[in-house]
């Protein structure tokens, strides 16, 4: 079915679909398996997936794919996981999606426990439990032969998490084969199924590193010090005036510097999270955030001793997510509301 021809109201599209038999044999195939899609979903949690060390998993993933009888299935050049359902006709393309990385670095111990129903271990739902979602899909699809008017492309992408900068999905559209081809998206991530997201929240991120010529704190006083300027940078930030709406924050989220408690720093580096549901007020504080740095450290560097060499500022963006929204009119949108509404979550 293509969501850009549906003639029908949302509500009465789920229905008829929900009349259908193999689409009731399809939801009880889910509810017949519920042990063993638990079981898969244990099983993708313990394979490490650190973000730029992915590979392991999405060969996984392939594996899994080869397996269930999809076609085309391949990791791509950034690394994505690819497989393909062939409908009757390649077109309406509908990507469904999760990222392969978890934001735990590779050394973790995965191992996954169980506390009454709960499943407890790192990254089990972000985003285990969304690649778990993709192949069970796949394996209803072929085990019950069902016939799609377009066709479906299971993508698990590289990426998501931190500096990661969503590459795999930036990819998938921007430079993959399929990216002139995509009619519509879905992405599986995170815990439960009680939340439909239609709208992109922005985000920029920094490291920011300042150096200097360092010294000690007595003999050496004047000189300039990386960390007094990130100081005076961080504090200027957070009296950045917010405004009440759109929603929008900032986070000093690490700090590196200095050697001891008596020496002036050579080298000082944090990182910096800006973000804004909209795009104009995420621009306002990135420019208000680059500001504030560069005069940091003009302010440093004034009160220094002749002779004394300046702190040099090295402002690097290390990631950029746009904000962005699907219309909750859109057709997409409406359809997964009410699906989500006649299967009672």
């Amino acid at each position: 079915m293509s969501t850009s021809s549906v003639k029908l109201s949302p509500s009465q599209v789920i229905q008829d679909l929900l009349s259908l038999a193999e689409v009731r044999e399809a939801l009880g195939f889910f509810q017949k398996r519920a042990d063993a899609i638990t079981e898969e979903h244990i099983r993708i949690c313990s394979v490490p997936a650190s973000p730029f060390g992915e590979q392991e998993r999405a060969e996984y993933l392939r594996a899994k794919f080869v397996e269930i009888g999809l076609q085309d299935v391949r990791l791509d050049s950034e690394g994505n996981c690819l497989a393909l359902w062939r409908g009757d006709a390649q077109s309406p393309l509908m990507v469904v999606s999760a990222h392969l990385d978890t934001v735990f670095p590779g050394n973790t111990d995965f191992t996954v426990k169980r506390s009454d129903k709960r499943l407890l271990a790192p990254g089990i739902s972000d985003d285990g439990c969304g690649l778990a979602a993709l192949i069970a899909i796949a394996q209803v699809l072929v085990a019950k032969q069902l016939r799609t008017s377009g066709s479906i492309l299971f993508v698990g992408t590289v990426g998501e998490e931190g500096e990661g900068n969503l590459r795999g999905v930036r990819h998938l559209f921007t430079g993959g084969e399929w990216a002139n081809q995509i009619d519509s998206f879905l992405s599986f991530d995170g815990p439960g199924v009680d939340r439909i997201t239609n709208r992109a929240l922005g985000s920029r991120r920094y490291r920011v590193t300042m150096t200097g010529p360092g010294g000690h704190s007595w003999g050496d006083f004047g000189t300039p010090n990386p960390v007094h300027a990130l100081g005076r940078a961080i504090s200027s930030l957070v009296s950045y005036p917010l405004p009440k709406s759109p929603r929008t924050t900032f986070n000093i989220g690490k700090i590196i510097g200095g050697e001891s408690v008596n020496s002036i720093p050579s080298e000082a580096t944090m990182e910096v999270d800006l973000r804004s549901s909209e795009e104009g007020e995420l621009q306002r504080l990135d420019a208000y955030f680059r500001r504030a740095v560069l005069q940091a450290a003009e302010q440093e560097n004034s009160s220094r001793k002749p002779g004394d060499s300046q702190l040099l500022v090295a402002l690097d963006l290390v990631g950029e997510r746009p904000t962005g929204q699907t219309s909750p009119n859109s057709p997409l949108v409406e359809l997964a509301l009410e699906a989500s509404r006649a299967l009672g979550v």
